[in-house]
């Protein structure tokens, strides 16, 4: 099979090169391995496979340094000798077609969607509400849709539990469901979302997924990089919210494709691990639905984390492409964890895969690929190819360059605030406030034009203070008997 036509990783121990069909680039895949064994260069080499190929890729830069995609590599040393090793790659350094986004908006385009695209199942989950909590919010977004509240940001959503919070009538055959603890409560964990400054992620412009699908004008697919340096570890909910809300958004909109020669779309989600843990079963049991079923879109997911471990066995059973860097084992617990890891290799009988995993050094990989027809290929010890690309990050000015420079620039920088929740109920509860007065003053005017009421009411009145006067006097007089009556037995008694 020409290369061209494959995903080429690198060198197997007779020289060749070891790859899979690219049309198989949607059965997903693993990227995993120690901190410090090559994952990320081979990250870069995956990447910049795809992109050749002209497939869009979206990749989470967890550590800063994938963003050296968006620069032309200067191999030198170990590196220029593992190119020469390899005269079969037909190596050229450049610069790959990188557009970049940070959910804050400093090191890339702001990257935003809204509460009702993210919906209650996801937004629970990154508010971690209790079963009782996660009725209440779903009972607010059934409101939300049935009184066309649209819910853009978090402001939204607050000013919708204010406004069922004071008229539970609105819920309807609900209100059982929103009580006011669960109000209170619900705000309190938006007002801890806020101080985490994941409000930015909410609003509009949102993400536009065909924006993800754009080749580059010179045919190859656009490399799209979340910066998630600072995200991962000051939100980690947060980072791994948006990766299942963009899978899920995916899997919604892209129409069915088949077998086709190429994917559609690539997806690298680092810090795996972070998707699943915490994570509510319904959730999970979704998440795993859309792994098996999204390949059919055309969208391959590959998870990089330091094991395999880090995935549910049913995630991993769906796994085709398998890249495992270094692994060490010092403790009982650890040995096992490798055994495990050895055994999802299809064995290679020219090497005891076991042992193999504790002796590779950086750059090298235990790879289990799937040969034409789907099934998994005899694992091989592999020496990464090197990208093309830099093997290390971008300056702050090189990326604020691709930024101007992206075909981007300009459509998701400005934030708009339309019309929404927040502003369609201040505007009714003004003018409920404006409009309390006047109907007061029309109830009094016409009690005044009604002498019939007015008369009934001044007869009433006049008997009620007729009989208060009249009980009154009763009672002083009942005081003053027993006054009289004391004072004659006591000088009786005298």
């Amino acid at each position: 099979m020409s290369l061209n036509a494959q995903l080429v990783l690198g060198a197997g121990s007779d020289g060749q090169a070891v790859g899979q069909p690219l049309r198989l680039g949607n059965r997903h895949g693993l990227v995993a391995g120690a901190t410090g064994t090559g994952k990320t260069v081979t990250l870069q080499r995956l990447i910049e496979s795809f992109s050749d190929a002209g497939v869009a890729v979206f990749a989470a830069d967890v550590k800063g340094d994938l963003c050296g995609l968006g620069a032309a590599g200067a191999p030198q040393g170990k590196i220029a000798e593992r190119i020469a090793s390899m005269p079969w790659l037909d190596y050229q350094a450049q610069a790959y077609p990188v557009t970049l986004w940070d959910v804050h908006g400093r090191s890339g385009h702001p990257l935003r969607t809204t509460l009702s695209e993210m919906g209650p199942l996801l937004l629970g989950a990154l508010l971690e509400l209790t079963d009782s909590q996660q009725a209440a919010l779903y009972a607010a977004f059934k409101v939300a849709d049935r009184e066309g509240l649209l819910l853009l940001d978090l402001k939204d959503l607050k000013a919708l539990l204010g406004h069922l919070k004071d008229n539970p009538q609105v819920l309807g055959e609900d209100v059982a469901l929103f009580t006011s603890s669960s109000a209170q409560a619900l705000l309190r964990r938006l007002a801890g979302l806020e101080q985490q400054g994941a409000e930015a992620l909410f609003g509009e412009p949102a993400l536009q997924l065909e924006d993800l699908l754009h080749p580059d004008r010179d045919g190859r697919g656009r490399v799209h990089l979340l910066d998630a340096t600072r995200l991962v570890h000051e939100a980690p909910k947060v980072y791994a919210t948006f990766l299942l809300w963009l899978l899920a958004e995916l899997f919604e909109q892209l129409p069915e494709r088949g077998d086709a020669d190429k994917p559609l779309l690539a997806l690298f989600f680092d810090e795996a691990h972070l998707l699943f843990q915490g994570t509510p079963r319904a959730l999970q049991e979704r998440l795993e639905q859309v792994v098996r079923l999204i390949r059919s879109k055309g969208v391959g997911v590959y998870f990089v984390t330091q094991s395999p471990g880090d995935l549910p066995d049913d995630v991993l059973a769906q796994l085709g492409l398998r890249i495992q860097h270094g692994l060490r084992a010092f403790t009982a617990k650890e040995q096992k964890a490798l055994r495990a890891v050895a055994d999802g290799f299809r064995p290679n009988p020219a090497f005891n895969t076991l042992s193999v995993l504790t002796e590779l050094g950086i750059g090298e990989a235990l790879v289990g690929t799937l040969e034409d027809k789907g099934t998994p290929a005899m694992v091989q010890r592999v020496a990464i190819a090197p990208p093309q690309s830099r093997i290390g990050p971008l300056s702050e000015a090189e990326r604020a360059l691709l930024v101007r420079q992206s075909s981007l620039a300009g459509r998701y920088d400005k934030p708009v605030d339309r019309e929404s929740a927040y502003e369609l109920l201040t505007a009714r509860a003004s003018q409920a406030s404006a409009e309390a007065p006047a109907q007061a003053s029309t109830k009094t005017r016409a009690a005044a034009q009604e002498p019939g009421l007015g008369q009934m009411a001044g007869d009433l009145l006049g008997g009620a203070m007729k009989s208060a006067l009249r009980q009154a006097a009763n009672q002083l007089g009942r005081q003053l008997v027993r006054g009289l009556m004391g004072s004659l037995m006591g000088g009786r008694k005298r």
